[in-house]
């Protein structure tokens, strides 16, 4: 071997030497404490800034802001009475201090009372709607009678006549009951 190669392996020492400098920790923690420093300054800079920008932009109003109408849900809305209360034949009901449901069990008795007792335009006084049970009696007491002429007869087998899947859009032999 050449006197002036350095040789990094010295077999005449039972240990084996270590290659890592002290100058090379060194540069390294001074380089990552002056990083640490430079990154703290840039982010307690940038702080200021975004707090700045925040005190100016409280005083704007946001462009993407929804108004009164546009904050409503879309329709129909749950509530079915506007405001606290409802409006019936005698006048408004206040709802304003009473339980949540008590809009909708107003609602249902006066739903309820129409549907027993029929109802009335208060202005004309004309029916405008009639319970059940009178309804039937007034048709019946009509004597409506059905036209069964050929023409109604070929529309009720048309009717009845069933389209399945299988049949490739020809009518089937099936009739509905």
């Amino acid at each position: 071997m050449a006197k002036h190669e350095k040789t990094f392996v010295d077999y005449d020492k039972p240990y084996e030497t270590n290659l890592i400098g002290f100058r090379g920790v060194i540069y390294f923690g001074v380089g990552l404490f002056l990083l640490i420093v430079v990154t703290f300054g840039l982010m307690w800079f940038l702080q200021n800034i975004m707090e700045e920008q925040a005190i100016e932009a409280k005083d704007q109003k946001n462009p993407m802001a929804m108004n009164e109408q546009e904050r409503l849900p879309p329709e129909p809305r749950l509530q079915a009475a506007p405001g606290f209360g409802v409006d019936s034949v005698p006048g408004r009901v206040n709802l304003e201090l009473n339980a949540p449901q008590s809009e909708y069990r107003e609602l249902h008795q006066q739903w309820e009372k129409i549907w027993k007792d029929g109802q009335t335009d208060p202005q004309t006084g004309t029916v405008i709607s009639l319970p059940i049970e009178q309804a039937k009696e007034n048709f019946l007491q009509e004597n409506v009678k059905s036209d069964s002429s050929e023409k109604e007869q070929k529309m009720l087998k048309d009717s009845r006549s069933m389209f399945s899947s299988s049949s490739a859009g020809r009518v089937a032999s099936d009739v509905r009951r």
